[in-house]
């Protein structure tokens, strides 16, 4: 499966070549300009949200924490891609080391696999805070938080590991051609020269394990939030809890569905879905939701609103103060 030990020189090629999108070469520089965007937004509102969080000790319930956690978790997974793929579709510079491109996958996936236990993590605190709101802090407390993350991040770890072992030692003997924007797993696999099967199934039963229990779990407790949420008196309340709530499930879909349809299309339909729907795809769920948190579970919530508000304002005073 992993290819006769005579060929482990020819096993590891100096250098990949990524292919960027294919068959959308024309569009690159669109691309390019779009990406450039989305990062710095992503890059800007993560960091804003993070400085806000660690500066203000009025924010230290364990939303604001699985939010700062969450904004550091987009800006790795952003940066793991987005400056090799601008740099892919703008000047057409596409090698990328042997060591770099496993270092991108670990990273990109790993993060990836944080980012769901997150979302369940912050699904979970939501509804602590509404249905039980009494027993909030005696539930949510900090070693409950540090046991969470710490647990999804091994999870994330150890998920990451075999994968990227297994694929590392594949032979490369052919083809260093990845037709793809980013060190994917699956795409790198199948320019092996041996067979990729155990890699790819190992990827996609741990993805389909990780990510469909955690959507179940965020399902329930969202139907959980609904049912107490009808039950309000208060069509006011009805209303905001159920604008919040939509705004994390869009969020939450933007994520989950890209993501998942990337893994099952290029596993099950390749030969009916074009390529270059299948990269962007791909592409998509690593790029929108670190530009859209920041704007979904930051700004959105009022006490951010204000601190950040306040932090702007302090700045510019500043400044003021400094050029007079």
């Amino acid at each position: 499966m992993l290819g006769p030990p005579c060929n482990h020189t020819v096993a590891t090629p100096a250098t990949f070549f990524l292919v960027g999108i294919p068959g959308l070469q024309s569009s690159h520089l669109w691309l390019a300009v779009s990406l450039s965007a989305m990062y710095t937004t992503a890059l800007v509102g993560n960091s804003i949200i993070m400085m806000v969080i660690c500066m203000d000790s009025t924010l230290r319930e364990p939303m604001f924490c699985f939010l700062c956690v969450l904004a550091a978790v987009d800006i790795v997974m952003a940066s793991s891609v987005v400056p090799k793929m601008v740099s892919i579709f703008s000047s057409g510079h596409s090698s990328i080391s042997f060591q770099a491109c496993f270092t991108q996958m670990y990273f990109v996936h790993a993060a990836t696999a944080v980012e769901t236990g997150l979302l369940l993590a912050m699904a979970f605190d939501r509804y602590v805070a509404i249905c039980k709101p009494l027993h909030y802090k005696s539930i949510l407390t900090p070693r409950v938080m540090l046991g969470m993350s710490v647990t999804i991040t091994i999870r994330a770890v150890i998920f990451m590991t075999p994968l990227s072992w297994m694929i590392s030692h594949l032979p490369f003997c052919s083809s260093h051609v990845v037709p793809h924007s980013y060190c994917e797993h699956m795409a790198v696999a199948k320019s092996a020269c041996a067979d990729p099967m155990a890699s790819c199934l190992y990827s996609l039963i741990g993805s389909s394990i990780i990510v469909g229990s955690d959507v179940v779990l965020i399902a329930a407790s969202y139907i959980l939030i609904l049912r107490a949420v009808f039950g309000l008196s208060s069509k006011n309340a009805q209303w905001k809890a159920l604008s919040t709530c939509g705004s994390h499930v869009g969020v939450m879909a933007l994520y989950y569905l890209p993501g998942m349809a990337s893994i099952y299309v290029a596993w099950l339909g390749q030969d009916s879905v074009p390529l270059h729907t299948q990269v962007l795809l791909a592409d998509l769920y690593l790029v929108i939701p670190p530009t859209l948190n920041p704007i979904i579970y930051g700004l959105r919530t009022k006490q951010m609103r204000k601190r950040i508000w306040s932090l702007l304002i302090c700045c510019v005073l500043e400044h003021t103060c400094e050029c007079s």
